[in-house]
């Protein structure tokens, strides 16, 4: 049933709206016809992919609907279990190369279960295996037919031009970077706002390889957490649209809706498509554990730092304690008891400064009582994005390379880009949390 709590969400909704509108170079331009379209997406996906009614109880008589939502849900259900088949499969492959770090059988008794969880061996390699997978997938053209199908839902729903909806669904299976690829010939001709939209929406989604990744992670700690991560990275697209058109706005040239043909992603065989897949996603590997690891280092000397000064209230000084302080707000106005607001500052600062992977990885870790189930579920929504600092750097160094000739215009516009794709997945996550509980099954 729909409880207070559920109304409280909302304040998150108008706080997010609110603030890209105070920022916008345009107030007077407010694409308020895109809003509703694209909170009506939204929420029609979220009720799509969990749930209709099977019964209209007010005149009982079955609903039509339920028939296309059951049928979504059992795609969702499929992708949930194709993940956990993932994650079996990279286990076998990972426990033959690496053993008992890897979560083979232990040469020793297991007094602590969660030590015998190594983020290396256990998560990381799962990003190899989907990029490989994904480059088989799209040479086989199983991918490509249905990046192309979000594409045209994209261009027909929130009016993109067509390579833009094309690129906006790449995005959310192939990364903020990867996705623009397709559509590289293009991307010089872009008008400013497009060219933002795009970076924003990079940052409101995740890849499918990390995707898999995330639920991993939460695997233990939330229920269906497959199928949420999935879902919020679907609909956090639409989000990250509607943000981006608000701080800049739409320009007049991108009426002409002429057409280019995308480039294309080739692999000369099934054999050469497992093998750049594989390449790819070892790049992807070390970055995100490189930048782990100097990021949670950084972090680790300013605590230091901040460890000698004086301590405020009975407590030493800390970046995690800045961060929750700072957030809870937020955290409170995406749905969360005031009294779990903290815990919910802090991830949201731990994934802006020091990435989701290390926010998730936090999550995780929390016990049972720090966080109640539907704020697990709504924090997973405000997570599952790929902006955060670190981002910044590796949107400049992409677009650097896919379009040169715009460096500098990227690099004007990247943070502003960093802040549409934060606030995204705030505003999907206050979607969420309006939502009756009952709806993802608690």
């Amino acid at each position: 049933m729909f409880q207070p709590a559920n109304a409280q969400s909302l304040i998150g909704v108008v706080f997010v709206l609110g603030l890209c509108w105070a920022l916008s170079e345009d107030r007077k331009r407010f694409p308020l016809k895109l809003a509703i379209g694209s909170l009506v997406v939204q929420v029609g996906l979220v009720l799509l992919l969990f749930g209709l009614p099977r019964l209209d109880a007010a005149r009982n008589v079955y609903n039509p609907l339920y028939w296309l939502s059951a049928g979504a849900q059992g795609l969702l259900q499929a992708a949930g279990g194709a993940v956990e088949g993932l994650g079996t499969a990279t286990r076998a492959g990972t426990s033959f190369v690496f053993g008992f770090l890897a979560g083979g059988d232990q040469p020793f008794a297991v007094t602590g279960p969660g030590g015998v969880f190594i983020f290396a061996f256990q998560v990381m390699p799962v990003i190899l295996v989907v990029c490989a997978l994904s480059a088989l997938l799209w040479h086989w053209k199983i991918l490509k037919w249905i990046t192309q199908g979000f594409g045209l839902v994209f261009q027909k729903t929130l009016g993109l031009r067509g390579p833009i909806g094309l690129a906006t669904a790449a995005t959310i299976f192939m990364g903020q970077v990867e996705g623009p690829i397709f559509i590289r010939a293009y991307l010089d001709r872009l008008s400013r706002s497009e060219l933002f939209m795009l970076i924003s929406v990079g940052m409101a989604c995740v890849s499918g390889s990390t995707m898999v990744a995330y639920a991993t992670i939460l695997r233990g700690v939330l229920p269906d957490a497959a199928a949420h991560v999935l879902t919020a990275s679907i609909i956090s697209a639409p989000a990250g649209v509607l943000l981006a058109r608000i701080l800049i706005p739409s320009d007049p040239a991108e009426a002409d809706d002429s057409l280019l043909e995308a480039e294309d992603k080739r692999y000369d065989s099934s054999v050469d498509a497992l093998i750049k897949g594989t390449n790819d996603g070892l790049t992807i590997v070390m970055n995100v554990g490189a930048t782990l690891i100097v990021f949670v280092a950084l972090i680790a000397m300013a605590d230091l730092i901040l460890a000698a000064l004086p301590p405020v209230l009975g407590a030493p000084m800390s970046i995690e304690r800045g961060l929750g302080a700072v957030f809870a707000p937020v955290a409170y106005a995406l749905g969360l008891p005031w009294s779990e607001a903290p815990t919910g500052g802090l991830l949201l600062g731990t994934k802006l400064v020091l990435t989701e992977f290390t926010a998730f990885i936090k999550m995780s870790a929390l016990p049972p009582e720090a966080l109640s189930e539907r704020s697990r579920m709504i924090m997973t929504y405000a997570l599952c994005g790929f902006a955060n600092i670190a981002s910044v750097g590796i949107n400049v160094a992409g677009y650097g390379v896919l379009v040169p000739t715009r460096r500098h215009e990227v690099m004007g516009m990247v943070w502003k880009a960093m802040l549409a794709g934060f606030l995204a997945t705030c505003l999907t996550a206050s979607l969420v949390g309006l939502m009756p509980a009952m709806l993802f099954g608690g």
